[in-house]
């Protein structure tokens, strides 16, 4: 469990989590637990999703992946271990959140992870019937971005934000940040080299899987990746927030090179 979590990493949702949070007052302490929960279900989602009956990935933020280091039963366990351990954080008796906010927060991990989040969004991509642009978005709503909109909820819900009208636009900033992300995703795999990547480079491909990059080429795909990123960036203007961290994280997304 130590070796899938600890190391390098982005931490991409924790920073999404803090970053949120604290643009509605919240402080790193009451956030501490909800970003620790979503990067241990970011953490389960990599070591399963590198194993041989799903993605076979041998390589994993630049060391071997869990399953090549341990035995594959040792990675399916240490991957459930960690998705059980993100929930109990979040359940556990705190004096930082309501019983109702830990609920909530219970429930947004769930639903991100379970049949309308990343396992539905995997179970489509074993399939490989993406094949157009819409099948792909709806594809990766699932597979990548329902993990990246429940950081930002977590974030909200820890600050204790209800306004209606904010949750529904930080909602429809982290669906466009998380389609971002994944095109930007899909564009390195074919263009960055491994040791920047930590992972083998053009896997996708070797696998015959459809990216955005097959089925809508390279010059399409880029275009995409600045849609979304803008459309996130719009999202976020209007929220009564200190959204500078967000919109910091956001240029990151489409300028990174891992």
């Amino acid at each position: 469990m130590r070796y899938a979590v600890v190391g390098t990493g982005k931490r991409f949702r924790a920073a999404l989590v803090y970053a949120t949070g604290e643009g509605l007052g919240a402080t790193p302490t009451e956030l501490d637990l909800p970003a620790c929960a979503v990067e241990l279900i970011h953490a389960f989602s990599l070591v399963h999703d590198d194993l041989p009956a799903m993605d076979d990935d041998d390589l994993r933020r630049g060391k071997p992946s869990c399953h090549v280091a341990f035995g594959e039963a040792t990675a399916i366990l240490s991957g459930d271990a960690l998705q059980s351990l993100a929930f109990d954080l979040l359940a556990r008796e705190s004096s930082r959140y309501s019983a109702q906010a830990r609920l909530d927060m219970v429930r947004i991990l769930a639903q991100a992870t379970g049949a309308s989040g990343m396992a539905g969004g995997q179970a489509i991509d074993l399939s490989d019937s993406a094949s157009s642009k819409n099948a792909l978005e709806a594809m990766h709503r699932m597979k990548t971005g329902a993990l990246i909109e429940a950081a930002v909820q977590l974030g909200a819900r820890a600050a204790g934000a209800e306004d209606p009208a904010l949750l529904e636009g930080l909602n429809h900033y982290g669906l466009m940040l998380g389609l971002a992300f994944q095109v930007t995703d899909d564009i390195l795999d074919e263009t960055s080299e491994t040791a920047a990547l930590g992972k083998m480079r053009g896997s996708d491909r070797r696998q015959n899987k459809p990216t955005y990059l097959t089925v809508l080429g390279e010059a399409t795909a880029r275009q995409a990746a600045a849609q979304y990123h803008q459309q996130a960036r719009e999202a976020l203007s209007g929220l009564p927030m200190d959204a500078t961290a967000l919109m910091a994280l956001t240029d990151f997304v489409t300028t990174r090179h891992h």
